[in-house]
């Protein structure tokens, strides 16, 4: 599903942040992405929906360069990915309804469609009673739930997830954690999360990825965190 080959990643300011990495995901595998502060990771996991560019190396999710891929290319190639992030980016003045409909509005999926398919999508993250509230009227775990709802109502191959427990307290990131094992489990989704929850990664056993000075330094089945917080 996701296949890295030969990577680098080096920024205007000389600062390596990918130092030719190489790594395959196979679909519907779970990977935790770790590592310490500064180490690769928000570079590692943006480079997988072409928030960034490698500076050289084959960048493949579902069989697409995204290494090559030109600008005008990108939307498209996005539909096929899904991204959850630690802040949720909801629209403020959209419901939680409108909020997960936009993503296939904007695709010009149909209106019967969209209907069907939103409400089945919250009814998995445990939102359905609440589609008609705004994102203020919702606390931060919920907005989380709309955040993931959205990311995956077109039905993509991979969710990428960058600290999507990071805002949230121990109790609602156990129940965020709950959503995505059901999504990867359920509907065969393969999901990336880069994180710094040691908790979660320990008890909550899959395939562990760590990142140090741009270096994949441990790849490790059912492994643990293994940093200090």
């Amino acid at each position: 599903m996701i296949k890295m080959k030969d990577v680098y990643k080096k920024y205007a300011n000389g600062v390596v942040a990918a130092n030719g990495l190489n790594v395959r995901i196979s679909p519907g595998e779970f990977v935790y992405v770790v590592g310490p502060s500064g180490a690769g990771k928000s570079t590692f996991i943006k480079m997988m929906y072409r928030e960034e560019k490698p500076t050289s190396g084959e960048i493949y999710v579902d069989g697409t360069n995204l290494a090559t891929l030109k600008n005008r290319e990108v939307p498209f190639v996005r539909r096929k990915i899904g991204v959850v992030f630690q802040d949720f980016k909801l629209l403020p003045k959209l419901t939680v309804y409108e909020n997960v409909a936009f993503a296939m509005e904007v695709i010009e999926a149909p209106s019967d469609s969209i209907r069907d398919r939103v409400t089945e999508v919250l009814d998995l993250v445990g939102l359905k009673s609440k589609s008609r509230m705004l994102p203020t009227e919702l606390s931060g775990g919920e907005q989380q739930r709309v955040s993931i709802a959205r990311s995956i109502v077109n039905r993509p191959k991979v969710v990428i997830a960058d600290e999507p427990t990071g805002n949230l307290d121990p109790e609602t990131s156990w129940g965020i954690m709950n959503v995505f094992r059901d999504i990867n489990e359920q509907l065969g989704t393969t999901i990336v999360m880069a994180t710094h929850n040691k908790d979660i990664v320990n008890r909550i056993r899959h395939r562990v990825i760590a990142i140090e000075g741009g270096l994949i330094v441990r790849d490790e089945a059912e492994g643990v965190y293994g940093y200090e917080i």
